[in-house]
């Protein structure tokens, strides 16, 4: 069929909608939903079978659903309406959510029901739990909804659909906003401080206070009793520092708060970034005691890097928020690859985050740099790739293990070219690739992919990789070659077959011969070309996009990071412009 999308932005549910829908082979074009007229017109141009919205902060144009079978998806049960469903449930703590698919009409998530798809809620970040269960969740009932209009079935009256999901009350609830969101820190227990923060993930934040100033708070984590024990204070005070985050006292334990958003003022805009709070509260962070933590801990000891063994192999995640590696994060990660390099394992697995392997360097730190004194966007910028190239190398050059690269969340840019440094690549089904730069204002790439990447898939499919400014599931990058297997359709079932291979790698009695292999090869490429000059050339290119006459790279990460509305649809998203 030809479907169309209309989207607020091409976030991380339309992306896997798009991947998979094309790969049932429906056309899939995409228009931005920019104004009426707009959605009109692409409405018109390429005369869809079917319209689907998967991400909406405004109404459909009655012009459209009046004449046209549009899907809406809603992050909702059966019945629930409103602006903020995802945030509610949050912080009323439901056991069960889901979402629905709906046909749009005149009155906002109140048209028939298509189909729903539930899942268990837990305790995590409202955009964790989007990434994951939702965007999941709405996989299988978009894919429902449209086999029920190619049966040509017709959806289900709002109310009859609520007696059949009766199990599940959905109500319409208002938007939620700032005063009930706000955290009491003398009375709220942990649990309900937390249940706050995640359900503003992402956005809009909680609206409280670090250090006396106003700011909007994020990326939120539960303190052990050890690291409470080893600092004193009343609830709502800031007790200390582990990477670049801070520790909270509650009522009844404590919270690292990892981001936070200075409270815009009128003159002050550019300065309004979510950073990391050390970031942003450089000097009052630096006076506060550091509780530092081994790279081997309890898994309950928050902190963003982590390393364990089983046997043979040994696992190293970090887990930066949102999958940005500033420069500072890149180079304690390096440092940790070279403590796993260290230890007389047989296998090194890289196992990134729990919703991205890493997106690459950090826009938004680099940003910052460019409103603060004697720093600019162009230097950080060169000191991020750098730090991102120093990290590549020494999971290149680790002769002495087998790596792998094991994907668990989604990667874009330099994040996706970062995991080709290991031997292998994994990833679980439904990850998302973007392993491309152009988007952010041409820019032309380093981690060594002009080594890594022809080596996978040979010179002309690297070129169209690099061109191509769409995402691709891991299953078709399997398929093209850019990752050696896509396997298991959730993160739990991937991480269970990942233990079982990795052990059965570090067990193998070919393993000897697998490792002199490795050496092999890497000597005699490094004799017909050494790793320094890809990284010079590389670098060089980069050197044009950071400090050249052409600003598009500053340009796109200013409207990135500012979040600036569209004023049109690229032309890669809309197949019918």
């Amino acid at each position: 069929m030809r479907i169309l999308f209309i989207s607020h932005s091409f976030n991380s549910l339309t992306q896997r909608l798009f991947v998979e829908l094309r790969a049932r082979g429906h056309e899939v074009s995409i228009e931005l939903d920019i104004a009426d007229s707009v959605s009109e017109e692409a409405v018109a141009m390429y005369r869809p079978d079917l319209i689907i919205a998967p991400f909406l902060k405004r109404a459909v144009p009655a012009s459209i659903w009046q004449n046209h079978v549009c899907l809406i998806v809603h992050p909702g049960i059966v019945g629930d309406r409103g602006p903020s469903a995802l945030d509610w449930a949050i912080l009323n703590r439901e056991p069960v959510w889901g979402v629905t698919v709906l046909q749009a009409n005149a009155e906002m998530d109140a048209g028939d029901i298509w189909t729903t798809a539930t899942f268990p809620m837990r305790a995590a970040m409202k955009s964790s739990l989007y990434r994951n269960e939702v965007t999941n969740a709405a996989v299988a009932a978009v894919l429902e909804a449209i086999g029920k209009f190619e049966r040509d079935e017709w959806p289900m009256p709002l109310a009859a659909a609520g007696k059949i999901h009766g199990q599940l009350h959905g109500q319409l609830r208002p938007l939620l906003r700032q005063e009930q969101r706000r955290i009491d820190w003398q009375n709220d227990d942990t649990a309900t401080v937390l249940a706050k923060i995640h359900g503003g993930d992402g956005f809009p934040g909680v609206l409280d206070s670090l250090f006396g100033t106003p700011c909007y708070l994020y990326d939120a984590h539960p303190a052990t009793t050890t690291a409470l024990a080893a600092t004193q204070g009343r609830a709502g005070d800031v007790v200390a520092r582990r990477d670049e985050a801070v520790l909270r006292r509650t009522r009844d334990g404590g919270v690292w708060i990892g981001h936070a958003r200075r409270a815009p003022a009128a003159d002050d805009f550019d300065k309004m970034l979510k950073l990391p709070v050390a970031v942003t509260f450089p000097a009052e962070t630096a006076v506060l005691p550091e509780l530092p933590v081994p790279l081997q801990r309890p898994e309950e000891e928050w902190g963003e890097l982590r390393y364990r063994e089983e046997g043979a192999v040994g696992y190293l995640s970090f887990d930066f928020y949102n999958g940005a590696m500033s420069t500072v994060q890149c180079r304690r990660l390096r440092d940790a690859v070279l403590q796993a390099r260290e230890r007389p394992t047989r296998v090194l697995v890289m196992l990134g985050g729990d919703d991205f392997f890493s997106n690459g360097i950090h826009l938004n730190c680099i940003e910052a740099a460019a409103h603060r004194p004697d720093e600019s966007a162009a230097d950080e910028s060169w000191y991020n790739i750098n730090a991102m190239d120093d990290l590549a190398l020494e999971i290149l050059t680790a002769t002495d293990q087998l790596t792998i690269a094991a994907m668990r969340g989604n990667a874009g840019a330099g994040g996706a070219f970062l995991a080709l440094a290991a031997d292998m690549v994994w990833a679980h089904e439904g990850v998302l690739l973007n392993p491309h730069y152009k988007n952010m204002g041409n820019l032309y790439g380093s981690e060594y992919w002009t080594y890594l990447l022809p080596r996978r898939v040979g010179a002309e499919q690297a070129r169209a990789i690099t061109q191509n400014r769409l995402p691709i599931s891991a299953t078709q990058a399997a398929r093209q070659g850019l990752i050696d297997t896509a396997f298991g359709r959730d993160a739990d079932s991937f991480m269970r077959e990942v233990k079982h291979r990795a052990q059965a790698l570090a067990n193998a009695a070919d393993y000897p011969e697998r490792l002199a292999a490795k050496r092999e090869r890497r000597a005699a490429d490094e004799a017909a070309k050494p790793l320094a000059a890809y990284r010079e050339e590389e670098l060089a290119r980069m050197r044009r996009n950071f400090y050249g006459f052409d600003p598009s790279y500053h340009v796109a990460r200013y409207h990135f990071v500012h979040k600036l509305p569209h004023a049109w649809t690229p032309r890669h998203l809309a197949l019918h412009r």
